[in-house]
């Protein structure tokens, strides 16, 4: 699982859940038909975006959290992700975010996995993430984005030590460091909480919990593109499409 090595901690997660189950009712205007993560960008479902770069970070085994059109993903996924080692965790009634990831959990073979939306891209250096969860016994840890002038998300806290402080509400800020939507996450110690079969990961679990558990979060500045709305679609097909073409170029 990990070793320490001249003070370093090398681990590697291995197992993700990726959150593939909302209705994207704000995105309905520029893609009707479909669920979120499916929306065509660049040349492919925004979907094939995640899993491709999360595979070359190492990811080796994928839980899908389904519910709005399941099926529509599940073809895409079986006929373009035939040798993926994956399985489909489908909701019949919405869970929330909460509900939806422990229902996967349940499902995850590994002490660790990784939390994952299908909506969002956010380019993390997995080893990273991973290394700082282990060695700080985290029941959680958040990779976090630095942001200027936003006001779509609210901001996340950390001490020096990484260790979480306070969520703050959604408003406007000149700056500050985002939840990124990816998230660490100890299996057993969540299963073992004493949480409904419906609730909200963020609001129930990190943000009534903080205070009590060690949650931490690692500050990563790299790319980030949350598709939920018509705007940053359109802005993820052109970003996305123009890092494909560098990829190309480059031989990669």
């Amino acid at each position: 699982m990990g070793s320490l090595t001249s003070g370093t901690v090398y681990y590697m997660i291995k197992e993700c859940i990726i959150l593939a189950g909302g209705l994207g009712t704000r995105l309905r205007s520029a893609v009707p038909d479909l669920p979120k993560c499916m929306a065509p960008v660049a040349g492919k479902p925004f979907l094939a975006h995640v899993i491709n770069y999360f595979r070359e970070q190492g990811i080796e085994k994928f839980i899908f959290s389904l519910g709005y059109k399941s099926k529509v993903i599940q073809q895409f996924l079986d006929a373009s992700y035939a040798g993926l080692s994956k399985q489909y965790v489908i909701e019949k009634e919405p869970l929330g975010t909460g509900g939806a990831i422990q229902l996967a959990c349940r499902q995850a073979t590994e002490r660790h996995v990784l939390i994952l939306n299908g909506d969002t891209m956010f380019s993390i250096q997995v080893s990273a993430l991973a290394a700082f969860h282990l060695q700080h016994q985290a029941h959680c840890t958040l990779a976090l984005k630095p942001m200027q002038r936003f006001d779509r998300y609210g901001v996340v806290e950390i001490a020096d030590n990484g260790a979480i402080t306070s969520f703050r509400e959604k408003q406007f800020y000149e700056n500050g460091l985002i939840n990124g939507g990816i998230y660490a996450l100890q299996v057993n110690t969540f299963l073992h909480e004493a949480l409904p079969e419906k609730f909200s990961f963020e609001k129930d679990y990190l943000e009534k919990l903080y205070t009590a558990r060690p949650m931490y979060g690692i500050v990563q500045d790299a790319y980030f593109i949350d598709i939920g709305i018509p705007e940053d679609f359109e802005r993820a097909n052109k970003e996305l499409h123009a890092r494909s073409n560098d990829v190309q170029t480059d031989g990669v």
